[in-house]
């Protein structure tokens, strides 16, 4: 492994755990008032009225972005820094982190750049479909498949790490961990709700997702500044 990847991934595990807890306590502390969770002054379809919740419903998005990319930086460093009879698995690994990325940027940016311009020049078309206050819109959807393509992506990250040290040990159990929990939130929320699951199971997969990122952020810190000191 080269100094230059090592540093990379040590900076980029700091910043993955940094910038999610940034982003998960944003999204906590300002959720959509719509869908099944919401308690009160509830918006309903077809959101014409949203416009006064921009900015405050939308801060988390931008860290969001950040992290995405940061996250698809660190599994790059994973892929680089994996031994080569297990790269397969990382290859395939970054390419799943890669369409979380893609879709998690393309998800965001409609949000902020499409949704918010066109509703405070009275252009409602399509925002009912769009809009993140839709708990079975498009926003919703393209989070599902950001965070389960996520999950995948730590799955097949997970043989990099042997069985060698307990801090291996960990993250590959937690990427394995994170993989299984995710599956099971799909597979029980539509088996209990069926296509009227709306943000129950994408609420679920940003929670496994994002405490796994968090921690393993911390590990994977660990496991580079451990092979940069081994090789001062």
């Amino acid at each position: 492994m080269s100094p230059s990847v090592q540093r990379l991934g040590f900076w980029s595990a700091i910043l993955t755990t940094i910038v999610t807890i940034i982003t998960f306590g944003i999204a906590v502390a300002t959720p959509p008032l719509g869908g099944p969770y919401c308690t009160g002054g509830c918006y309903t379809y077809p959101y014409s009225n949203i416009a006064s919740r921009f900015p405050r419903d939308y801060y988390w998005m931008y860290p969001a972005i950040f992290l995405s990319l940061v996250f698809y930086v660190l599994m790059a460093a994973v892929h680089y820094a994996a031994p080569k009879e297990k790269r397969i698995f990382s290859h395939i690994g970054l390419s799943f982190a890669l369409i979380s990325t893609a879709t998690f940027l393309t998800d965001y940016f409609l949000q902020i750049s499409v949704i918010q311009p066109s509703l405070l020049l009275g252009e409602t078309d399509g925002i009912p479909l769009l809009s993140q206050f839709n708990a079975h819109g498009v926003f919703i959807v393209l989070e599902e498949i950001g965070f389960f393509m996520m999950s995948l992506s730590m799955l097949f990250m997970a043989p990099v790490f042997s069985h060698k040290s307990m801090r291996e040990k960990a993250i590959r159990w937690l990427f394995i961990s994170s993989f299984m929990l995710t599956l099971a939130a799909f597979i029980v929320y539509s088996w209990i709700y069926g296509i009227n699951r709306e943000y129950r199971f994408e609420v679920a997969a940003i929670s496994i997702n994002w405490l796994t990122l968090i921690v393993s952020g911390v590990m994977l810190a660990g496991w580079f500044r451990r092979k940069i000191l081994l090789n001062q």
